[in-house]
């Protein structure tokens, strides 16, 4: 049961209302940030809520279970409210939430009607849209290990032991289109060698801007810089926004988490961190026959 403060209590049980939503953002870095759906800033606690650049929200809906629930954020990116660059360089990843509902008239009160983290964002059209994840949602959070024929262990990290400096590569972009790059530098890989791995812009205007690879093909040849080059083509999961040609990106491989991968790949079966033998449902379900 939420605690509503008598004062507040008592204002919505009025005829008049004067009641707006204020929204708080605190990154992991410590930077905090405020929006309001009212038609001027709020302050309270220390945080001055805009309403430059402000926020808005789905309808909250509650799910039964330990779920995302239904309450999305969304916005506009410019350089009053949200930065996309800042958004896409991850700084806003896991940022806490904090939603009042405030009497912009008497700002004491107040009362906090949802809290959780910023999940998934996606990015469109000069505009950001998030999901809310409450606190239970960590519960989710598997513990301990399960048993699978796939490696739970993240490629490079301490359990894998692979050396991802090793085998980052340095290219650069020859033509961009949207979040498909064409660069050089790469000719050498084969098909597919960086698909779910990351690619890091070094130089440029986005320098130090991440992105997962969903996609990495070699296409041939291509005229760069008055030269002909051999050229291959990585898709991001998002466009980055000020990437040209000319700038360098280095890219890092994915992995599959298939022990055959593991082996030929990277030479690392020792190290797997899956059970590739273990039984499956073919047998599970199997039944006992007899000899002929």
């Amino acid at each position: 049961m939420r605690d509503v403060p008598s004062g507040l209590k008592a204002h919505l049980e009025g005829g008049a209302q004067t009641v707006c939503h204020c929204w708080q953002l605190e990154r992991t870095d410590g930077a905090v940030m405020g929006f309001t759906d009212h038609d001027s800033e709020v302050v309270f606690g220390g945080v001055t809520f805009s309403a430059l650049a402000g926020l808005e929200s789905s309808g909250d809906v509650a799910r039964t279970g330990l779920g995302v629930g239904g309450l999305e954020v969304a916005g506009a990116l410019s350089a009053s409210g949200l930065d996309a660059a800042d958004l896409m360089a991850g700084k806003y990843d896991f940022a806490v939430l904090t939603v009042w509902l405030v009497n912009w008239a008497s700002v004491s009160e107040r009362v906090v009607v949802r809290r959780g983290s910023l999940g998934e964002v996606m990015r469109a059209d000069g505009a950001f849209r998030a999901e809310v994840r409450g606190p239970a949602q960590a519960l989710e959070t598997v513990r301990g290990r399960v048993f699978s024929t796939g490696c739970d262990a993240d490629l490079g990290d301490g359990r894998c032991k692979v050396d991802l400096a090793a085998l980052a590569r340095t290219a650069t972009v020859v033509a961009v289109d949207g979040a498909r790059l064409t660069v050089s530098g790469i000719g050498d890989l084969a098909d597919g060698y960086l698909a779910g791995g990351v690619a890091e812009m070094t130089s440029g205007a986005d320098a130090g801007s991440r992105g997962p690879l969903v996609r990495h093909a070699a296409v041939g040849m291509a005229t760069a810089g008055g030269a002909t080059v051999e050229v291959a083509v990585v898709q991001l999961r998002t466009a980055l926004l000020g990437v040209a040609p000319g700038d360098t990106v280095a890219l890092t491989p994915g992995c599959d988490k298939r022990f055959a991968t593991c082996v030929a790949t990277f030479g690392n079966g020792p190290n797997f961190q899956g059970f590739p033998h273990i039984p499956g449902n073919d047998r599970a379900f199997a039944y006992a026959r007899g000899s002929e």
